[in-house]
């Protein structure tokens, strides 16, 4: 039996946040008290019939975050590169709708590829040049045809905060070419101060100082100056030219500084505004996703006129914690902080990524939770987005260059398939069993369960376009809606570790209009979607009264379940 199991639907066709956002429902829902549900009262207030929320291209799909060194390496020097990348394309997407053998993710985001002083490649020497180790301008054209071929997006890293200190530009800088001279932060004497997170932000050199909020070796671009600014704005085109689908924008809350404030000033989201302006005359259909690691109420600030998307780091943390834990709460606070401050499905959901530790590490190595905050990322509102190797449970925890451990495609204890040389870093614990051909060939692993996400996710317009309404939970349980204009999902999971069958969902005032007397799983993790759920009642206000779906929810088991049109 798949680890997912999916079922038709029955039914006919069919920080503190403070703004709300539209298409979805007030945080207020995941607090209000639902004493009229619990009393079996009816509530007087009346049904609020939902709408589908706008949508752009990116929310239908399922994206993937590649670092081309960890991925394929095609030449055996032990390093991944783009025609390893490009021949394991059909792992990715094969092209074909019908095919369950492929993740089925519809967009890449790459990793640095520029040409760069460190193996991560956020110090970047030529804008305008592939990494040598990656391969040449034509291999990438060659990756990008094929990618576009299979229907998947590829977006890159652009960092634009700073360069490495072998960057031309900061060398020409740092020996006084007035051509480049202000091209980046300098002071004459020492300012003192340290960083947003106390580290040390003035560098000396040549009897002078520069500015570096990420180490001596990355200083800070001036992008207070116009020429700078035009600069990047030509580097964001040429790759447009390319013919790339848009970026991911690395540190944006420290691109301009207003003395010692040094994270996301208003003069930060003017100069972003300006770039996305840019890029959009350049290709109105590109897309930028914004790295804004701070509180949700910060980074939902940046889109969508900064930036179209930014990352939800908030409730990324939560739903980990909340697997981690068993404790609903965490990420019950998260989704209703979701559902209130973001311009609905507009965040970019994730797990971890690649400066944190892996999320199969932080779950101790246990699979059901692994496939439990599977089953969360892919339901949860926003565009979801998978680390790499994530979807086998590679492992892995700081120092960095672990958390970018070599993808394992087969049990070879010294290669994982990744190469027939010596890779570049050793490959992490545990990939005898967490690879590629290992769990293909097990319909219950974690990869096969993930293949069935992404199909759930991007087959479910409630669930990649839809509103999203708070459910109040008693128990280990956690619960929301996923809402469009026509169809109304239940999400439910039982965080637990153990099975439960003291817990109800309530929710005094919601979408269910005309709903009641119907319900169908279309899909179940850690348990059997056989099992068929009782429907709810239904309050004259289009809520749920003291429901509980199924008699018994199973340790770390989560169930979608269609409720019919509202």
């Amino acid at each position: 039996m798949a680890a997912v199991a999916l079922a038709a639907a029955a039914c006919s066709p069919g920080p503190t946040p403070t703004p709300t956002a539209s298409g979805t429902a007030s945080a207020a829902a995941a607090s209000a008290s639902p004493s009229a549900a619990l009393t079996g009262a009816p509530s007087a207030a009346a049904c609020v019939p939902p709408a589908t929320p706008a949508s752009k291209w990116w929310n239908s799909g399922v994206w993937y975050e590649a670092f081309v060194r960890s991925f394929a390496d095609s030449n055996g020097d032990g390093v991944g590169d783009l025609r390893g990348l490009t021949a394991k394309l059909d792992y990715l997407n094969d092209g074909n709708p019908s095919s369950t053998t492929d993740l089925g993710v519809s967009g890449i985001w790459l990793m640095p590829i520029f040409d760069a002083a460190s193996y991560h490649g956020y110090d970047v020497v030529d804008y305008r040049k592939v990494d040598p180790a990656y391969g040449t301008m034509a291999d990438f054209k060659a990756f990008l045809a094929a990618a576009h071929a299979r229907g998947i997006k590829v977006i890159l890293d652009l960092v634009m905060n700073h360069t490495s200190d072998q960057n031309p530009w900061f060398k020409a800088s740092a020996a006084g070419d007035p051509t480049y001279a202000d091209w980046y932060i300098w002071s004459d004497t020492d300012p003192g101060y340290l960083g947003p997170q106390g580290q040390t932000v003035w560098h000396p050199l040549n009897g002078r100082y520069y500015y570096g909020v990420f180490g001596a070796n990355m200083p800070d671009l001036n992008l207070r100056n116009p020429a700078v600014t035009a600069e990047l704005k030509g580097i964001a085109k040429f790759w447009l030219d390319q013919g790339v689908d848009g970026f991911r924008l690395d540190a944006v809350p420290y691109l301009i500084e207003d003395g010692q404030k040094q994270f996301s000033t208003p003069d930060t989201l003017a100069w972003l505004r300006d770039f996305q302006a840019s890029v959009k005359a350049d290709n109105p259909d590109a897309m930028t996703i914004g790295e804004v690691w701070a509180g949700s109420d910060i980074a939902a600030k940046y889109v969508p006129d900064a930036t179209d998307l930014a990352f939800e780091f908030d409730l990324a943390a939560a739903t980990v914690a909340t697997v981690q834990t068993g404790q609903p709460s965490t990420l019950a606070s998260a989704i209703g902080q979701t559902a209130t401050v973001w311009p609905a499905n507009q965040e970019g959901t994730f797990l971890t990524n690649h400066d944190q530790p892996r999320v199969m590490s932080q779950l101790g190595g246990r699979v059901d939770e692994a496939k439990l905050a599977a089953f969360l990322l892919m339901t949860e509102p926003g565009v979801p987005w998978i680390y790499y190797g994530e979807e086998v449970g590679l492992a892995g925890t700081k120092p960095d260059p672990q958390i970018r451990t070599p993808m394992p495609w087969t049990a070879n204890p010294k290669t994982g398939g990744f190469t027939t040389g010596t890779p570049w870093e050793p490959l992490a614990a545990g990939t005898a069993t967490a690879n590629v051909a290992t769990e293909t060939a097990d319909p219950s692993s974690l990869l096969s369960e993930y293949r069935s996400l992404v199909r759930l996710h991007d087959g479910q317009a409630p669930l990649h376009g839809g509103g999203t309404v708070p459910v109040t939970a008693t128990g280990p349980v956690v619960a929301w809606l996923r809402t469009t204009s026509d169809d109304v999902q239940l999400v439910l999971a039982n965080t637990g570790d153990a099975a439960t069958s003291d817990y109800a969902l309530s929710l005094d005032r919601g979408p269910l209009c005309a709903a009641g007397g119907r319900a169908t799983t279309l899909a179940a993790v850690n348990m059997d979607a056989a099992a068929g759920p009782a429907a709810p009642s239904v309050t004259v206000g289009g809520g749920l009264v003291d429901y509980r779906p199924f008699a018994t929810l199973p340790a770390h088991a989560g169930a979608v379940i269609d409720l019919g049109r509202p």
